[in-house]
């Protein structure tokens, strides 16, 4: 009961990608007359795994769109190209707008206070950070959640590569999360992400405030240039988002950021703090 129920959520939930290529699944899988069983004997799922699919009780993940387009696709693409919609419609509603600006930004930088930023966390650290919040998910939600998080982070393989900043105030790295094991394995994955070329990360130490200037007060946010050199800020409160264009605005956050850069530790200090609290 509980479990159909979930069922029925899911179906009500899905967007409109989602059902779209839940649609094409079954048009094409009925064009090649195969059965439900069949296509999934093809693609390595059950036969209840494929109809779960087509009524998007159990929308279709990642890797089983992949297999999808092997089977089935007939050289259109169809499913390769979905990939990328099907993983917004999964994000939050608060997040679909902003997830396509990050994935083609020019320029990202960020400031985070509570929180890794998602871009760099582990999947261990996603998933515990995720399953630990409120309201409790089912585990299917959770699961697709880690995955589209998971996702993002191919941004730092694309062409043209990106520059991305990351500011983390020093408690976001005491702040452990899932377990010391899996908070080990957050700090190395962030100090390796740290050596990378085009990525620069700094912490803001937990003394700042007793130097008589701290900038970084008013919390999170997120400076984002596009490759038409549109500069935005977004801002993330509790469920709610906040994407500012306007640029007499977005010129007041950019000189915060600046100045909050310029209190935190240098790239190498902060690279030295990251690896000892891994204890590496």
């Amino acid at each position: 009961m509980v479990i159909a129920i979930a069922r029925a959520e899911n179906k009500e939930a899905a967007g409109a990608v989602t059902r779209l290529v839940a649609d094409l699944a079954k048009a094409l899988r009925e064009q090649q007359n195969l059965s439900q069983v069949e296509l999934g004997e093809m693609t390595g799922y059950s036969g209840a795994a494929i109809s779960a699919m087509e009524t998007c009780a159990q929308p279709a993940s990642d890797a089983m769109l992949v297999k999808l387009e092997g089977a089935i696709g007939a050289g259109l693409g169809v499913f390769e190209n979905a990939r990328e919609y099907v993983r917004l419609d999964k994000y939050p509603a608060q997040f679909k707008n902003y997830v396509p600006l990050e994935q083609r930004a020019l320029t990202l930088s960020t400031y985070v206070t509570i929180v890794i930023h998602g871009l760099f966390q582990t999947e261990a650290y996603a998933h515990a950070l995720i399953a630990g919040g409120y309201p409790p998910l089912k585990t299917e939600r959770l699961e697709e959640l880690v995955e589209a998080r998971m996702a993002r982070q191919s941004l730092f393989e694309r062409e043209p590569m990106p520059l991305i900043e990351l500011i983390l105030d020093e408690a976001v790295l005491r702040r452990e999360i899932g377990s010391k094991e899996i908070m080990r394995n957050q700090l190395i994955h962030l100090a390796e992400f740290a050596q990378r070329r085009n990525v620069t990360i700094q912490v803001m130490p937990l003394d700042r405030g007793l130097r008589g200037t701290y900038a970084a007060a008013r919390g999170s946010m997120t400076l984002l240039e596009t490759l038409e050199h549109d500069h935005l800020v977004y801002l993330e409160p509790q469920d709610e988002s906040m994407l500012i264009s306007d640029p007499a605005k977005v010129s007041t956050y950019a000189q915060r950021y600046a100045k909050i850069r310029s209190e935190a530790l240098s790239p190498d200090e902060s690279l030295g703090l990251i690896q000892k609290l891994a204890g590496g």
